[in-house]
């Protein structure tokens, strides 16, 4: 399988798509916010990540709004926070096959580069 999620109205994850030109390369594409991930979806993504914590993003507005920086998450808490507000998933997330690239740090990006080639 290879698929991407992402945002179109993310500006990384576009450049980070233009870049490594996965668009081009038969990659299924979601857009998280208009096709809503399901809970299956998720917890694949999990199994290839290694917890759901790994998936979740700090850097979302609603982190800070929920005040969820003073709260102790479980795992059963990043899943539903994922499950139910589409910006806490780490963006983007491409899987190719039993391969994960979570988010948009400089090795993931070069990682994904060489993957894709």
């Amino acid at each position: 399988m290879k698929k991407i999620y992402h945002l179109s109205a993310c500006t990384t994850s576009q450049a980070i798509i233009k870049e490594t030109g996965i668009a081009q390369k038969g990659f299924a594409m979601q857009d998280i916010k208009f096709e809503k991930m399901t809970a299956a979806q998720i917890d694949e993504m999990k199994q290839l990540a290694g917890s759901y914590e790994a998936l979740f993003s700090r850097r979302a507005l609603k982190y800070k709004e929920l005040g969820l920086k003073d709260k102790k998450l479980t795992e059963k808490d990043y899943r539903q926070l994922i499950l139910d507000e589409y910006t806490f998933l780490k963006r983007p997330v491409v899987v190719i096959d039993q391969s994960i690239f979570v988010g948009s740090e400089k090795k993931t990006v070069e990682a994904l580069k060489k993957a894709v080639k």
